[in-house]
């Protein structure tokens, strides 16, 4: 089936008229949800000030030479590190040593001194802790008490949504391959609704765990297999800035979480009010149709020719029959038997030595750039100033980011402008670690310029990945390269954790990769101006004409 006979189609019904804007809109909207989930967490997890809670009622507080009734006042005043302790005289004369994970008990409690060199007996916090809600009421860490020796547990919120986020780029790219790609958007989007609103409510942090791992995977699903619809979707001329601008929805759910973080400071609350962004698209999504280059692919011609009629009425525009347009081998007379569906799985990434090779080094750029974007985003908070206004700039400045990119890879190509911005990413990552610490807000502005590069790059390879690979195996393209993807947004969180050691290094991995990965960008092909590939043998035949052109 050629893919120039498949363009065709949109040549008679249009590119872009009122059905695929309808379409599109829908589906983006979605999008805005799985921007929300993928980023929640850096505002649920959020770790305050804390310390050990005293076995009965405080009537005087210490803390050097500072003074009060209650501790309230005392997180206002000073920081807590790790080393300092606050000294509180209880109402029934003792007098307690609070730190972090431990507390001690002085046995002379004749005077109320910051500095005591007595004999005292120590205990874990068995009482609990006394949090700082200076800036969040609750949060899942004061929920169910993950610090100290339970640090670890909430330190595993993100990865093991990430670890979510794998599993499901690989399930729902091979379920839409082999069901349809309606299908799994209808039941992604139902479960990210169902789980993102039952985590609100999970009796204990296992149960939380095991719904925001579901949340994860649904929500992958969706966010794999919407741009493979939205691309099959649209004609070629609009194509590019469709597909790009998906992402551009992504982003907005960034802001939205800095927005709603800033407004509601209770987690479970939060977690809701996020959580009904998917709603208005539940109700709707049972009205999208399959894609006519599935169904074609799947040799359901006249399920293909429905849908056709169909955008054509929406699109005001003259059908057209795909028994003219197809070659008769592919599309036999009505009533023939349509000819037999080969089924095809991940291996055929690696159909032959240039595919295999163009597959590796598509999944090394989606590792760089889910590596550098979780890396810029989930750093930001920690830069200094307001976070919850670094975190929108993170959000926003993707969207000039996928503008840049339109227009760009429309005059110069998608090679050379993933190159360009792997190489920038680089760069940018070389320049914060030569900026001085307390120069935040240019910390901030070149950290907003690595997230416009890295954006760039990593929005530019979804349609490239795309357009690299035959219908078949498409999306099964897409949820491997995703797939791939999320190892580095696991070890994203990992790295920023890391910086306790060293503080640039995520920026020294995510700078060594991108350069890594532009510099190998070049042995890719180009796929401007050229039509969707439907065969093994138009795909291998872009190396060629790379090979072709370079020698001219």
């Amino acid at each position: 089936m050629g893919s120039a006979n498949l363009e065709l189609i949109f040549d008679h019904v249009g590119h872009f008229g009122r059905y695929q804007i309808f379409l599109y809109f829908t589906c983006a909207f979605q999008n805005i949800s799985c921007g929300i989930h993928y980023l929640a967490s850096v505002f649920m997890t959020v770790f305050p000030k804390y310390t050990c809670r005293p076995p009965g009622n405080v009537s005087r507080v210490l803390f050097h030479n500072v003074s009060n009734w209650r501790l309230d006042d005392i997180w206002n005043l000073l920081p807590l590190s790790h080393e300092d302790h606050v000294v509180v005289q209880l109402q029934n004369g003792e007098i307690w040593e609070l730190n972090r994970c431990y507390r001690f008990r002085r046995d002379n409690m004749s005077t109320l001194n910051y500095d005591y060199n007595g004999h005292k007996s120590g205990s874990p916090c068995l009482d609990g802790y006394i949090y700082d809600k200076s800036k969040w009421d609750s949060t899942v860490v004061t929920h169910w008490d993950l610090v100290c020796n339970r640090e670890w547990f909430a330190r595993l919120i993100q990865p093991t949504f990430m670890l979510g986020v794998l599993l499901g780029a690989l399930i729902f790219g091979y379920l839409s391959d082999r069901v349809g790609r309606r299908l799994v958007l209808w039941s992604t989007s139902t479960g990210m609704y169902l789980f993102g609103i039952a985590a609100a409510f999970a009796l204990d942090y296992y149960s939380f765990m095991i719904i925001r791992f579901l949340l994860a995977i649904v929500a992958s699903g969706y966010l794999v297999v919407v741009f493979v619809y939205v691309t099959e979707l649209i004609g070629m001329k609009a194509r590019t800035w469709a597909s790009i601008h998906v992402h551009s929805f992504f982003a907005i759910g960034t802001m939205v979480v800095a927005l709603t973080g800033y407004l509601v400071r209770t987690w479970w609350i939060y977690q809701i009010i996020l959580s009904t962004v998917t709603f208005p698209f539940v109700l709707c999504c049972w009205m999208l149709p399959e894609t006519p280059f599935w169904l074609l692919s799947e040799g359901r011609y006249e399920e293909a020719q429905i849908v056709v009629d169909k955008m054509a009425k929406w699109n005001r525009a003259s059908t057209c029959q795909l028994s003219e347009l197809l070659s008769p081998d592919v599309y036999g007379p009505v009533g023939n038997k349509p000819p037999e569906v080969n089924e095809h799985n991940l291996l055929d990434l690696f159909y032959d030595w240039n595919i295999g090779t163009r597959t590796l080094i598509v999944w090394l750029i989606w590792f760089t750039g889910c590596l550098g974007f979780y890396s810029f985003s989930l750093n930001s908070v920690n830069l200094g100033g307001n976070e919850y206004l670094n975190l929108f700039l993170m959000g926003a400045v993707e969207i000039p980011a996928y503008v840049f990119v339109c227009l760009g890879m429309d005059i110069v190509g998608r090679r050379n402008i993933l190159i360009i911005s792997l190489i920038s990413s680089a760069v940018f990552c070389g320049v914060i670690m030569v900026i001085p610490k307390d120069y935040y807000v240019w910390s901030v502005v070149t950290t907003m310029a690595g997230k416009f590069a890295i954006g760039s790059a990593f929005g530019l390879i979804y349609l490239y990945t795309a357009e690299l690979y035959p219908t078949m195996i498409r999306t099964q393209a897409m949820g491997s390269g995703s797939m791939v993807s999320r190892a580095g947004s696991i070890i994203a969180p990992l790295c920023i954790y890391l910086s306790s050691v060293w503080i640039f290094m995520p920026q020294l991995l995510v700078g060594i990769l991108a350069f890594v990965s532009g510099m190998l960008t070049l042995k890719l092909p180009e796929t401007l101006g050229k039509p969707l590939a439907t065969t093994w043998e138009e795909a291998t035949r872009l190396d060629v004409e790379k090979d072709g052109s370079s020698g001219k």
